[in-house]
């Protein structure tokens, strides 16, 4: 089973083939679903339960809750695209080059401190959590795949002094 270290590319392996390979593993299998998920649950909460609760807060907590209801979707829809790039790659409707493009990437996040407000519903508080744990994950999974990896062409040093080596004293 394909883990974090397997997303790292060895000598010799372009970050494409590093993307390809993530996009058939087991792991992004987990963390699709995972993302999915979070993204129908917390819909189906937003549309129901905290719409009623939502009706029950006081004004500025009211306010509270239409603005990190609005970072949770954000969050989640950076989430999702990216993960969808990547089911693309697997499907074949992007090539892993194309899913390497900058525009894809995630940015990195401000630490979020606490909700704005205490009177928030707990279950939008756990959406919220959820959902900042699950972009740190695919955040770090996005850096060892696209940024941490070497770039195809970029001289490896190691190579270069063993080179060096063999054309002066030989295999």
């Amino acid at each position: 089973m394909p883990t974090d270290a397997d997303i790292i590319p060895s000598a010799g392996r372009s970050r494409a083939a590093v993307v390809d390979d993530f996009a058939r593993s087991e792991l992004f299998d987990r963390t699709f679903r995972e993302g999915m998920e979070l993204v129908e649950d917390t819909a189906a909460y937003l549309d129901g339960d905290g719409r009623r609760e939502s009706k029950l807060l006081s004004r500025a907590t009211a306010l509270a809750y239409a603005g990190e209801s609005m970072k949770l979707t954000t969050r989640l829809m950076q989430i999702a695209s990216w993960l969808l790039v990547q089911r693309a790659v697997r499907e074949g409707d992007m090539t892993a080059l194309a899913a390497c493009e900058a525009r894809y990437r995630l940015t990195d996040r401000k630490p979020e401190t606490e909700p704005t407000n205490n009177e928030l519903p707990i279950a939008l508080v756990e959406y919220l959590v959820r959902a900042e744990k699950l972009y740190d994950r695919v955040l770090h999974l996005d850096r060892r795949m696209y940024l941490d990896a070497p770039e195809e062409d970029a001289i490896n040093p190691v190579q270069s002094q063993l080179d060096r080596l063999t054309a002066a004293f030989g295999s």
